[in-house]
């Protein structure tokens, strides 16, 4: 059961002033980012040469070409892992400022900072804020970004986050780490405490998790795998990477069919797909209003995106629905379901509110219907909306399944929950460096009893 509350105390700034001794006394904090969340290079394979890196993700200008050139991508049953359709590419990291030149400003260029676009400005303010109350980075602050393109089991990713968590503990004097995760980020920590649970439970303290879908994001995932995603909006979208360029990535990314929505978590209403369908038999042409759930949509998925390919180098590769993607997105999803957090680690849950959230996603109309449901792929759907930040539902990203210290709704939107001022002042009451101040548009939860 829980029971709702509105924390009344007030915290004191010290004005950012601080002493390299408070920052030594620390359990280090490390930045786990979601999602699209980090800087990828591309390189030539084998080339060692440093400064030879071309960033493919997130560019504006020129975003479109090096996307399709660089990291338009194929799955690998064999590996679990999708691979440039470039063979002599290579999609790296940058592992600079120890791990939080990645997830900074995600395109540092001149362009972006001359326009102030602040979607790509990503834990900019978090890594501001948390150096202001007296984190250092190399010492009590690290950060971790990786290709987001691959599943959030991949050995690979683990392996990364668990070195990354050994630096900070030892940098720091074998304290713990306290962990903040952001979106997808929180599916992967959640994978690597499912499989490396001893490993887990000696480096973590704290587990602070921000805007995770746990149970998927059911409209923005489905509409992803079908008519692609625009990750920036407005007039600066024309510098960058397009819908359609988009859609072809991500029908090949195994973290994108591990957050489509949980066939087996007890939805207040399932999550559906709609599409007005035009029938003709023996020559009467009706039009309905078809219904597929969670496991339905998979026939539609199928169906839909039967026909889809992409031109690459002069060649035609053909980019259908991936079965073998949705059964390792299965393993995952098994493997998430069934996760435990260790006694001694404190989870807290930020989520977002207030805002509207795509669940239901609908194709075509009574007066324009779909007739092939390949026509889906180049429909813009209407949403049916629910609570939550934006991207992911309130519903979804509160069922964590772990008993938490603290579960609390936020009103802001996915991305900007990560500067967020209210998300600023219950990370510093739960790192224990100030104390909470009130404010009333916070909706929080304790939970009183497990079971």
């Amino acid at each position: 059961m829980w029971r709702d509350r509105v924390c009344p105390c007030f915290w004191f700034g010290n004005g950012g002033r601080h002493d390299r001794g408070a920052s030594e006394e620390r359990n280090p904090v490390l930045l786990v980012s979601g999602m699209g969340g980090s800087i990828l290079h591309s390189k030539k394979k084998g080339d060692k040469r440093l400064g030879f890196d071309t960033r493919v993700w997130v560019r504006i200008l020129l975003a479109d070409l090096e996307f399709k050139n660089k990291l338009w991508s194929l799955f690998n049953p064999s590996t679990g892992l999708t691979e440039s359709l470039d063979d002599g590419v290579e999609i790296v990291v940058p592992d600079d400022d120890y791990g939080l030149y990645a997830i900074d400003i995600l395109d540092p260029s001149w362009f972006v900072k001359l326009i102030n676009l602040k979607e790509v400005y990503h834990f900019h303010d978090m890594i501001d804020m948390l150096m202001g109350i007296g984190y250092e980075k190399g010492t009590t602050l690290f950060g971790y970004g990786y290709d987001f393109r691959q599943s959030n089991r991949t050995d690979k990713l683990l392996e990364g986050l668990r070195s990354r968590l050994e630096t900070a503990y030892k940098a720091s004097g074998g304290r713990k780490v306290d962990i903040i995760s952001h979106s997808m980020g929180g599916l992967l920590v959640s994978c690597f405490l499912s499989l490396h649970h001893d490993v887990f439970s000696k480096y973590v303290r704290k587990w602070i998790c921000i805007a995770c879908p746990f149970q998927g994001a059911p409209g923005c995932i489905n509409d992803s795998l079908l008519t692609g995603l625009q990750f920036v909006e407005g007039f600066e979208s024309y510098f960058f990477v397009s819908r359609w360029t988009m859609h072809q990535l991500l029908i090949e990314c195994p973290s994108i069919y591990e957050m489509m929505a949980n066939p087996e978590f007890k939805w207040a209403k399932q999550p559906k797909i709609e599409v007005w369908q035009k029938n003709s038999i023996d020559g009467d042409v009706s039009v309905s209003l078809e219904t597929y759930g969670p496991l339905e949509s998979i026939h539609l998925f199928e169906a839909a995106l039967q026909d889809n390919e992409l031109k690459f180098q002069g060649k035609t590769v053909a980019v259908p629905f991936n079965l073998s993607i949705l059964k390792w997105a299965t393993e995952t999803r098994r493997i998430i379901n069934n996760v435990n957090l260790p006694s001694e680690v404190e989870f807290y849950n930020i989520y977002g509110t207030s805002l509207d959230t795509p669940f239901n996603v609908c194709y075509g109309s009574e007066a324009s219907p779909i007739e092939d449901l390949s026509e889906i792929c180049h429909t813009l759907p209407q949403y049916s909306f629910v609570d939550g930040d934006g991207t992911v539902p309130a519903e979804s990203a509160q069922a964590d399944g772990f008993e938490a210290v603290e579960r609390v709704g936020v009103a802001a939107g996915h991305r900007q929950l990560l500067r967020n001022d209210t998300v600023f002042q219950l990370i510093r009451k739960w790192l224990g460096v100030e104390q909470f101040s009130y404010n009333k548009r916070v909706r929080t939860s304790r939970v009183m009893d497990s079971s």
